[in-house]
């Protein structure tokens, strides 16, 4: 297709950006060594600017709790800059930026995951290495895990939204100072507690991202906590009646799922391409001798019942929906191992309760509608009004795993209706701003039995516009083009399927294999 006049004129805004800077400053590398000097913003506290070449192993800063490695192997050449941010009296964030050498003008956020105090350095290399300035932080405090927040709103108030909307404003100030001049573009790139930092932006902070990326977000904060929690109540331990073991979700309950359910998307190829169709009915599984080897109990079989259930409040309110159908593994991994779930936890006892000896085997609807009541530094994150963002001229690229064992497919189903109530528009009229792909295969923002690299992450299978969802949305902000599918490839690339827009889904047609692109049909 031909570029635009606007993609032209945006790309020479680029190139003269970076001419700019280049005749301006010299050197890459001594200017990167002398932006130190350069960095006068109120609030922050520059730490080291660096020029770091590209295949460089860069030691970084992260806690152990954050369970990832102590160092990045940078992929561009870029500066680095490190630093902190006060934001308020008793908080603030740790801040990096780091700008490529083979800049394009554009600017990115990363988010974060979990309790979200880690930064993502994987995510700030990835969009460095596609050519983005790229800032990310720490979320108000260290570590994943919610002891910081005790008896200190402020940094609440960092982890719902303010560490990003800040990292936001200094780092858009700091690559005009570095480059000679602004950003032309401001794009947005998170999942699971960074898909809802994305969403909390749009709903909050119109004019902050031209375009925004955000999966399998953890909107509905509150309810999906609870929901996360109810679990350990319902299983209690390994020692219990109730308790169904990990393996068993893995490879009994997972299998019979599919023995019911995969079928009905049109190809039987372990991944379900709809689970709504899906009406899992756990009762085969069941046996009269209770040998849980092979068979359950009729009370492990009300467990299953119980779990894989929507919850309601007294009222008969949906309080969260069901987990989607084919998302065993990773649930009964994470979510049904007879532990309490650590995020609601820590919540609950660092947050909402300030109390660290609150016992997570007490939680009952009426904590959720304490937290609801609550809902701390506002950080429900969701409002189906987003019609600033679109006034603001702003895009959003929202998708979900079909596979996800931690946060509910069908929540992000929710939220979309929602947003269509809200502002009276039907799925045509949303398209215009606001797309939203189910991925089929995809667990938990990565990984999975399907399609699932589709690019949001490092590790994609291209870097395309057709073929990674990131450069697909700059292509829709930059030259108006919206994508109609998002294409991933499975974890060997041996085979692509095009994930269809809601809410058309996928179905097979053949006359190929399953394997087969083509033999699948959006309807």
């Amino acid at each position: 297709m031909a570029p635009t006049v606007r993609s032209l004129l945006s790309a020479l805004g680029s190139v003269l950006a970076l001419a700019r800077f280049t005749n301006a400053q010299g050197d890459f590398s001594a200017n990167c060594s002398s932006f130190v000097d350069a960095i006068t913003l109120e609030n922050v506290t520059v730490q080291s600017t660096e020029f770091v070449a590209a295949g460089t192993n860069v030691s970084v800063y992260v806690p152990e709790s954050c369970m990832s490695a102590s160092y990045q192997v940078v992929s561009a050449d870029l500066c680095r800059a490190t630093m902190n941010v006060s934001t308020s009296d008793r908080s603030g964030i740790r801040l990096e930026a780091w700008f490529p050498q083979n800049y394009t003008g554009r600017f990115l956020s990363t988010g974060n995951g979990g309790i979200g105090g880690c930064i993502q350095y994987s995510d700030l290399d990835y969009a460095a290495s596609l050519g983005f300035a790229a800032v990310g932080a720490n979320n108000g405090h260290d570590g994943m895990t919610g002891e910081p927040f005790l008896n200190n709103p402020d940094v609440i108030t960092d982890f719902a939204w303010r560490s990003l909307h800040t990292g936001v404003v200094v780092g858009k100030q700091l690559v005009e100072t570095f480059y000679g001049a602004p950003h032309s573009k401001s794009y947005y790139l998170g999942c699971s507690t960074g898909g809802r930092q994305g969403w909390k932006m749009v709903q909050d902070f119109p004019e902050d991202f031209d375009g925004v990326v955000a999966g399998a977000p953890a909107m509905a904060f509150n309810a999906l906590l609870y929901w996360s929690g109810s679990f350990y109540t319902v299983t209690g331990t390994s020692d219990d009646p109730t308790f169904v073991p990990v393996d068993f979700w893995a490879n009994n309950i997972h299998q019979a799922v599919l023995d019911q359910c995969d079928a009905l998307d049109g190809a039987t190829d372990g991944v379900l391409e709809n689970p709504d169709l899906c009406d899992f009915d756990v009762t085969p599984l069941n046996c009269a001798d209770g040998n849980t080897t092979d068979c359950l109990t009729e009370t492990q079989a009300e467990t299953v019942r119980t779990v894989l259930s929507a919850i309601y409040d007294a009222n008969g309110t949906l309080v969260y929906p069901r987990l989607q159908p084919g998302a065993e593994v990773l649930a009964g991994q994470q979510q049904f191992n007879g532990q309490p779930f650590d995020i609601t936890q820590d919540w609950y006892r660092y947050v909402i309760y300030n109390d660290s000896t609150w016992d997570p085997a007490t939680l009952n609807l009426g904590d959720y509608a304490v937290a609801l009541a609550q809902n701390p530094a506002n950080i429900e994150t969701f409002n189906g009004d987003i019609s600033a963002f679109e006034a603001a001229g702003g895009k959003v690229l929202h998708y979900h795993g079909l596979m996800d064992g931690l946060i509910s497919s069908d929540n992000s189903k929710r939220y979309y209706k929602l947003v269509q109530e809200t502002m009276g528009k039907d799925s045509s009229e949303l398209d215009d701003f606001y797309r939203f792909f189910p991925i089929s295969g995809m667990s938990h923002c990565s990984g999975g039995d399907g399609a699932y690299r589709i690019g949001n992450v490092d590790g994609g299978a291209g870097t395309s516009a057709d073929d990674n969802v990131l450069m697909s949305m700059v292509r829709w902000v930059e030259e108006g083009v919206a994508p109609e599918v998002v294409r991933g490839a499975n974890a060997n690339v041996t085979y692509w399927r095009s994930h269809c827009k809601w809410p058309l889904t996928n179905k097979y047609v053949g006359p190929g294999s399953y394997e087969d692109e083509s033999a699948w049909q959006c309807s």
